[in-house]
């Protein structure tokens, strides 16, 4: 009879690459863990970092995970932890062989390896004709109801104008379990999914094959949910007002300890600061979804009748994860340069502000009409409400964000120049910072996320040393055809006049939230505390009670999917849309869509009063 063995503890060390690299080490000093994962990427770094590479600038990887391996090989090599990181970026090679030559010079017992196959820059071209033709495509295109923001693909048709910068393909576990299974010690990445680490790591502690669907998913969800920092322990977190600042300082980091079955328990060393709660894994879970069907290269994971309950203090046991196989693509981010951006801030202080805006946004316009500039996008963007009977002129003032992309810089000056053009006749008041570096033309980066085949991909584990060794992995060997994501109003809708009495308070009174980017897309999730306000929330939170709680946010031509979660009293749901081409050049001041899932739980809605803590029921 096999024996079951442990779980396995993997700590998070990094959900970004402004992360220290204390925090690797910490994770390895405070406490027992079996492997550290980190992760360092964000699409838009390695579409920047390629461009200083390229100028030989920037050496491609991510420097504070350097740091990290500088500050934790040591405890790392006493403590025989494990280390799976995907800091190495554009270069994960070069920080391998960083890593290799500092290992020795410490006289370290440790064995590198290092991921490749992610970058496909040398083949993109032939990838995008056959996006071009249809046998490959955009991630969201397979929604027929779904339109791509303006421009979506036209550097496909200009590409020595929009030149691509990097084709990174999204990796999966494989080649990181069979480094591990190859003795490897620290493992060196580029562009592998998030989650990927962990379920790596995951699958050789317990010897999971690529079938072992539900424990595969649930590691992903694990990995989910680890895999942004600090986003677990308190960060990013809708219900921290109900916490003393004193205890979301100098945070700690996550832990999730996986079993032989998939489920998890989410911790964190008892003695570093922060909070692990159900509200705050729940939060975490919510974002950046696609709906109730997460997706990876290796598996995709239902999360439909999740749960997540408190254990213990700091201690949350997720279950209810279901696993299939994956599909047969995987995500290739696609970046180039779209052409130049500029912004700039006005001030409004005081009485009839909205008419100051009218006339402000009114010059600009007419002058740019008048002179024949045409301008790919052109946004007048007010900032804040002044305070009715201000206090202080600070809480009586406003701003304008005036932004500006063209494909040529010269056209973005005209911009400026309008401006001055009317500069001494200016509404009442009109003031600014007087720092106009931002007016300068900068090069923008646009974003196309496609999918490709997994068959596309040379996947590979290199192991260093005296006799390096590529180990290539095939992909998946059992795929699934995607299937459409599921998109419904609430089944069943119980009257809301049933609830009784209802006051007019800011939805966030009962409900918390989280919210982030998913490409072009903005995703949020909702979720109550009680069955009762369950039943009020799913059967209140519809798509159109979504449009109109988005106001006038709100565009004709973006499409809302909506899934529900019952064991975790969740509505999830994403809008296709407000980001534009992607984070890199989004129009948004809010680009990232963090900022999303806080302005709905701000808007006042009819809640029932029974429902709301006293001190809001007046």
């Amino acid at each position: 009879m096999t024996q079951v063995k442990r779980a396995v503890r993997i700590a998070n060390c990094s959900g970004a690459a402004c992360d220290p690299g204390l925090h690797m080490y910490n994770q390895a000093k405070y406490g027992p863990v079996d492997v550290i994962t980190g992760d360092y990427l964000a699409e838009i770094n390695l579409a920047s970092n390629a461009e200083e590479m390229a100028k030989g600038t920037h050496p491609g990887w991510v420097p504070t995970a350097l740091d990290g391996l500088q500050q934790t090989l040591e405890i790392a090599n006493e403590k025989r932890i494990k280390i799976v990181i995907n800091g190495g970026g554009l270069n994960p090679k070069g920080l391998a062989e960083k890593t290799l030559e500092m290992a020795k010079e410490k006289n370290l017992n440790l064995k590198i390896a290092y991921v490749d196959g992610d970058n496909l820059l040398p083949r993109v071209g032939s990838i995008l004709d056959k996006i071009k033709t249809g046998e490959y495509g955009h991630l969201d295109t397979a929604n027929s109801d779904v339109t791509l923001a303006e421009n979506s693909d036209t550097f496909m048709d200009d590409p020595e104008g929009m030149p691509i910068i990097c084709a990174n393909a999204y990796l999966g576990y494989r080649a990181i379990k069979k480094g591990l299974d190859e003795g490897a010690d620290i493992i060196i990445c580029g562009r592998v999914a998030d989650a990927s680490p962990v379920i790596g790591a995951a699958a050789w502690w317990h010897g999971w094959n690529e079938t072992d669907y539900d424990a595969l998913a649930g590691s992903l969800i694990a990995g989910h949910l680890i895999e942004c920092s600090t986003y677990v322990t308190g960060a990013n977190f809708a219900g921290a007002y109900k916490y003393p600042v004193q205890d979301l300082l100098n945070l700690g980091l996550p832990i999730v300890e996986i079993a032989s079955s998939g489920e998890c328990v989410v911790t964190k060393h008892e003695d570093l600061n922060g909070i692990v709660t159900a509200d705050t894994v729940k939060c975490q879970l919510l974002y950046e979804l696609q709906g109730n069907i997460y997706l990876n290269s290796d598996v995709k994971a239902d999360i439909k009748n999740i749960k997540v309950e408190d254990e213990s203090k700091n201690r949350v046991h997720v279950s209810g994860v279901r696993g299939f196989p994956p599909p047969a693509t995987t995500k290739l981010a696609v970046f180039y340069r779209a052409g130049y951006q500029s912004e700039f801030l006005l001030n409004a202080t005081g009485y009839a502000t909205d008419h100051k805006w009218d006339y402000q946004e009114a010059q600009v316009r007419s002058k740019l009409e008048e002179w024949g500039v045409k301008l790919d996008v052109l946004d007048f963007q007010r900032v804040g409400v002044p305070k009715e009977n201000p206090d202080s002129q600070l809480s009586s003032t406003t701003y304008m964000r005036i932004f500006a992309q063209a494909k040529e810089a010269a056209a973005l000056g005209k911009v400026m120049a309008a401006w001055m053009w009317n500069g001494m006749a200016h509404f009442a008041g009109m003031h600014s910072s007087l720092d106009m570096r931002t007016v300068i033309p900068k090069p923008f980066l646009g974003f196309y996320p496609a999918t490709i085949p997994q068959s596309e991909l040379d996947e590979a584990v290199n192991i260093l040393g005296e006799s390096p060794r590529r180990i290539a992995v095939s992909p998946p060997q059992k795929t699934e055809s995607l299937q459409p994501r599921e998109n419904y109003n609430p089944t069943n809708p119980v009257p809301l006049e049933s609830f009784g009495a209802t006051t007019l308070r800011p939805l966030g009174d009962i409900a918390l939230a989280r919210s982030g980017d998913k490409g072009g897309n903005v995703n949020f999730g909702v979720y109550v505390q009680t069955a009762e306000q369950w039943d009020w929330l799913r059967s209140f939170m519809t798509r159109d009670q979504m449009r109109k709680l988005m106001g006038k946010d709100w565009k004709d031509w973006y499409f809302i999917e909506r899934v529900e979660m019952p064991n975790i009293y969740a509505v999830h749901f994403v809008i296709y849309g407000p980001l534009g081409r992607g984070v890199s050049s989004s129009k948004l001041l809010d680009s990232l869509g963090k900022g999303f899932g806080e302005f709905i739980r701000a808007v006042h809605v009819p809640i029932p009063t029974k429902f709301l803590p006293n001190k809001a029921r007046i």
